[in-house]
């Protein structure tokens, strides 16, 4: 394939001209089922790739660059912020610990710790997984990456960065903290270059520290190679001890570094084929992109797991991100999907390329990403994510009718499917909570405690709306009942006569395996109690959740995960401990990279 990258070869990557920004391509964009599905048969006498343990990831490594150009890398990172010595998430006295096995335990009681404590406001819904973008052929491709992962912070709060490629050097930026915290004038300054990838993230697999924070950078025998990875690798463990057994070293806890070991050690040639060799030996969920000194690259798993689109910008520029609301932001036109197993290579001199990865396999996509993680605004998986939840709670208005005065949502995963509902019942609308967007996950608690503080400080109640009236409230989920109890509570004490708790979603009986941060199994609610024992915990006059049979007729069928509410996994954990996706947190100082491991289930 022309213009790969190679060790042997004079050639320089040629970044494109602010004077001409227009990327001429020389394959026309490929239709969703036009790629082929066979690798091409290259030669393979390209010399053997670097002892992986001489692939060195830039963000804990600084130091160490490539041997041959001690300024091929160069990376960037803010210091870890201050965190209290042993940082702990909770919850209020009355409700369940995080960490409790049963719903009725009473949680650490945060007046023993005099610092800053830092709190689940939102701990009846999964959190998000991640978020990534790719941009090929723009002069001003790392500040228009900046403004897409702004678009994407809903997926990641935790790290946010950015590596660019500017005469064959990939320079890199992280940090912890909020993409606008991450990011000033002065360090996209420090980006410059036509291509560039970035990454929001929330720790599903690895802890929460700065080492942790993608996209990653390394530099092994044949160049240097960034990537930014949102879904979870259920072998990850199994993986990394082969690796290490072979004397690699890992720098970070994140499953991502894996996949930079296995192209590394893989002796394919070109690039691209490296990746695909990769990508062979990885389980789960990966929608990936990657860049090189001259290429992106861009791969989804076979089952398509988390979503990738591909877009244009109108000088010709080659965009892809999570969600379409991304692509909206810079201007870029929506053109597809990247089809479940499918590699796209961009560069110069090829124009975009497309190859299978692996053989077809049943497309099994995130049904949460409907339901939950994505904004109404962004096409998924072909679908409108807004059309989706309205009819959602249109069905949900069939399936479980109630006399109501007035339909609320909780703000703000919940309003489009509460208006589906109201429509359907004939009831009003109206805004019966306010959601502050000025809240933290760390702040004071008051000296003298108030019941369900951390709820009241981020929903308050309208009484106008809610006093005397029978009362519909349509929230995305309920995880382990905590925020739902807190919140029935606050409405009947603003003066609804009844409160009536309807859910866009099946009760959530198993963990999410495929990047999505949920909690075990045995601290979900609905895994432990039926709809009627929920309604009590919770506190409010009736309770109904969205059947899983009328789910699945309306999405398609089996065409979709439903693993979090069927406990059926499409691929199964193979190896015996698997992260714990829902309360290790690393403050970068203390944690331990074997920490917070669990027993996978049995499928």
């Amino acid at each position: 394939m022309a213009g790969v990258f190679c060790p042997l070869s004079s050639s320089k990557f040629r970044s494109l001209s602010s004077t001409n920004p227009t990327l001429h391509l020389s394959k026309p964009h490929l239709p969703a089922t036009a790629f082929p599905c066979s690798s091409p048969s290259l030669s393979k006498t390209c010399p053997p790739a670097l002892h992986p343990s001489k692939a060195h990831l830039s963000s804990a490594t600084l130091s160490r660059t490539h041997k041959a150009n001690p300024s091929r890398i160069r990376a960037l990172s803010q210091n870890p912020l201050e965190e209290p010595e042993n940082p702990s998430y909770f919850c209020e006295t009355e409700n369940p610990s995080p960490k409790s096995s049963s719903p009725n335990n009473p949680s650490h009681d945060s007046s023993q710790n005099p610092f800053l404590q830092r709190q689940l406001v939102e701990d009846d819904h999964p959190r998000e997984e991640c978020g990534v973008v790719g941009i090929y052929g723009d002069p001003e491709a790392s500040r228009l990456c900046y403004l897409a992962l702004h678009a994407l912070q809903h997926r990641g709060q935790e790290g946010a960065g950015i590596v660019s490629v500017n005469n064959n050097v990939l320079h890199s930026v992280t940090g912890t903290g909020l993409v606008s915290d991450v990011f000033s004038q002065s360090k996209l300054a420090q980006l410059p270059g036509s291509s560039a990838i970035g990454h929001v993230r929330y720790s599903t697999a690895g802890s929460s520290m700065l080492k942790n924070v993608q996209p990653f950078v390394a530099g092994y025998r044949f160049g240097s190679v960034g990537v930014a990875h949102n879904g979870n690798l259920v072998n990850y463990r199994t993986l990394r001890d082969t690796l290490e057994d072979q004397g690699s070293i890992f720098n970070t806890s994140s499953d991502t570094e894996v996949v930079l070991h296995l192209i590394a050690i893989s002796k394919e040639r070109p690039f691209f084929l490296r990746i695909v060799n990769a990508c062979k030996q990885l389980e789960g969920a990966y929608s990936m992109v990657f860049i090189t000194e001259d290429k992106l690259v861009a791969v989804r798993d076979p089952h398509g797991f988390r979503p990738l689109v591909m877009g244009r910008r109108e000088n010709g520029a080659v965009v892809f991100a999570s969600e379409t609301c991304a692509l909206d932001l810079i201007e870029a036109k929506y053109e597809r999907e990247v089809n479940p197993g499918e590699v796209i290579i961009v560069d110069n001199a090829e124009g975009v390329s497309s190859l299978c990865l692996l053989p077809h396999r049943e497309p099994k996509p995130c049904v949460f990403e409907h339901i939950y993680f994505s904004l109404p605004n962004s096409v998924v998986f072909g679908k409108s994510v807004y059309k989706s939840r309205y009819t959602i709670g249109q069905i949900l208005a069939k399936e479980a009718p109630v006399e109501c005065d007035v339909v609320i949502a909780v703000p703000d995963s919940g309003v489009v499917a509460a208006l589906g509902y109201a429509a359907m019942a004939g009831v009003p609308f109206q805004q019966g909570l306010i959601r502050s967007h000025y809240v933290g996950r760390t702040f004071i608690e008051p000296s003298q405690r108030i019941r369900d503080f951390g709820v009241k400080l981020k929903l308050a109640p309208v009484r106008d709306v809610l006093e005397g009236k029978r009362v519909v409230v349509v929230d995305d989920s309920i995880v382990r009942g905590t925020t739902s109890s807190k919140i029935v509570r606050l409405i009947k004490e603003a003066g609804a006569k009844e409160v009536h708790m309807r859910i866009a979603s099946p009760p959530i009986i198993g963990s999410c395996f495929y990047g999505v941060d949920t909690p075990s199994p045995d601290e979900l609610i609905s895994n432990k109690m039926n709809v009627e024992k929920v309604r009590e915990f919770i506190g409010s006059d009736s309770l109904a959740f969205l059947p899983l049979e009328s789910l699945k007729k309306f999405m398609g069928g089996s065409e979709f995960c439903y693993a979090c509410f069927s406990g059926d996994y499409p691929v199964p954990p193979r190896d015996v401990k698997i992260k714990h996706l829902g309360d290790f947190v690393d403050d970068g100082l203390s944690g331990k990279v074997d920490e917070g491991w669990t027993h996978a289930p049995s499928n």
